[in-house]
């Protein structure tokens, strides 16, 4: 399974996410979408998972989870756009976390990309950045991975060119 994951797009879509994602067969979105037309434009192309982020309405609420758990191919994966991050995760995570560690834990909202591997709980942990503009970041990223069984690798992180136009809806 080729995963594309995004984060923080804040209701900019790059166009390049598309070509960056055209051999993908699933887009995971970390929250802070923005509004639905973008995951409306990212489900019109492939399938998609999102949870909503902390900006995101009522609209996005109603559409998606605060918390995402299930199995790709072998490995249990959690997204949820507030986590923290291996020594510091949030205190909304923290307990579940560990009791009931994942193989993947995924989450956006710092918008600074991060690809730990979580030695005490034997997971990785995957923020994927901002895709979108608004924010601290001075570069916009994508993360593009493949799950095999309970293999996660051939992890690719994008760089998004900050002179392109982007589409807003």
């Amino acid at each position: 399974m080729r995963i594309g994951l995004l984060s923080d797009t804040h209701n900019m879509l790059d166009p390049a996410v598309f070509d960056h994602f055209k051999d993908v067969d699933e887009i995971w979105h970390a929250g802070d979408i923005g509004t639905l037309a973008i995951t409306d434009k990212l489900a019109a192309f492939k399938p998609v998972r999102a949870v909503y982020g902390n900006i995101d309405g009522n609209d996005i609420r109603q559409h998606f989870p605060e918390h995402l758990k299930w199995t790709c191919e072998e490995v249990k994966v959690w997204m949820t756009h507030i986590g923290g991050y291996p020594k510091r995760y949030d205190a909304r995570v923290k307990a579940e976390i560990q009791r009931h560690p994942p193989d993947l834990f995924i989450c956006g909202h710092s918008h600074i990309l991060k690809v730990i591997y979580d030695q005490k709980l034997k997971l990785l942990h995957i923020n994927p950045g901002a895709a979108g503009r608004y924010g601290i970041q001075t570069v916009s990223t994508l993360v593009r991975f493949s799950i095999v069984g309970k293999e996660i690798n051939d992890l690719q992180v994008i760089e998004l060119k900050r002179d392109r136009k982007v589409e807003k809806d």
